[in-house]
């Protein structure tokens, strides 16, 4: 019997995850120019994103796609990138929570640096002592999550320690864990002094946050976007931080990415702007154990975990 054959995007710094594969099993590294040219007798696609990568993504689907493959995997928790070709694929699976601590930790310490003043309390001269700005405290503040998956209830773990007070908007329901409350969309807005955007990006949260939800936010609320940057509508974000109605904006997600040169977002002294990188210091062993693990079950003939649905309205 032939092995089972792996072709995969991953570049340099993925590729420990795949170590420790069982035997019967054939990697094949793709090109990046061609790296969606996969080899007719492929079982299993390991992609990456387009967006940031070298990978190069056609603009129409592959002839003959999607061949024999009966799975894809891709590293990133968001699928909504990828074009619906991809999707023919009968399983697709996504690495939705290999990213939460990362991300989580990104989010604590941009709360932390707006309410400590960071970094602008730091002194380079004995004359900037004589500067000492009131800082504030997360400590009875209230944090609303827009979306409460694998992320949200990453971020809502390390907010409580710091006694904070949680609301959550999840548009699935549920019940919340203990320390969370879950309420409507209007109610988040209105009581978060700290708004982070952490819902997936799908046609029903695209401009989600724009002039309508600024408009009912409490006057002066951090924002924090580390889901998508069509989710939140720059230009209403620019009229509310030049209101009041917003006092600060922590993105690191935005759209296009990278913003173009002079882009307003750059230069606004209330804006935080980093490169789409909360994500970097992922648990790589929980990448590599969420492979390991649907690998067995494909294996085997089991459901696979994580999957996405045809719809991607995941």
């Amino acid at each position: 019997m032939a092995p089972l054959l792996i072709a995969h995007q991953l570049p340099e710094h993925f590729q420990p995850l795949l170590a420790g594969l069982p035997g019967g099993v054939a990697l094949q590294a793709l090109p990046p120019a061609s790296a969606w040219e996969v080899p007719a007798n492929a079982d299993i696609l390991l992609a990456v994103p387009p967006r940031g990568g070298n990978v190069v993504l056609p603009p129409h689907k592959p002839p003959g796609w999607p061949g024999r493959l009966r799975w894809l995997h891709t590293v990133s928790t968001g699928v909504d990138e990828f074009p619906s070709w991809v999707f023919d694929v009968p399983q697709v699976t996504c690495g939705r929570g290999s990213s939460s601590v990362a991300i989580a930790e990104f989010t604590l310490a941009a709360l932390l640096a707006v309410e400590k003043h960071l970094p602008d309390i730091w002194v380079h001269s004995a004359e900037a002592w004589a500067s000492r700005p009131a800082l504030g405290t997360l400590k009875g503040k209230t944090l609303g999550l827009l979306g409460f998956g694998s992320i949200g209830q990453e971020i809502a773990a390390r907010a409580l320690p710091f006694g904070m007070d949680i609301l959550a908007f999840r548009r699935s329901g549920g019940t919340p864990p203990p320390g969370v409350r879950f309420a409507n969309l209007e109610t988040v807005l209105a009581s978060a002094d700290h708004l982070v955007v952490a819902l997936p990006l799908t046609s029903a949260t695209e401009r989600l946050v724009g002039a309508t939800a600024f408009a009912h936010v409490k006057p002066g609320v951090h924002v924090v976007n580390i889901a998508r940057g069509r989710i939140l509508d720059h230009d209403a974000l620019l009229a509310a931080l030049a209101s009041g109605q917003v006092g600060t904006a922590t993105l690191d997600v935005t759209e296009p990415e990278p913003l173009p040169s002079g882009h307003a977002l750059y230069m606004h002294p209330r804006v935080r702007l980093s490169p789409h990188i909360s994500w970097s210091g992922s648990d790589r062993t929980a990448q590599s154990d969420l492979l390991r693990e649907n690998l067995r079950r494909f294996l085997v003939g089991e459901a696979l975990l994580n999957i996405v649905p045809p719809a991607r309205g995941y």
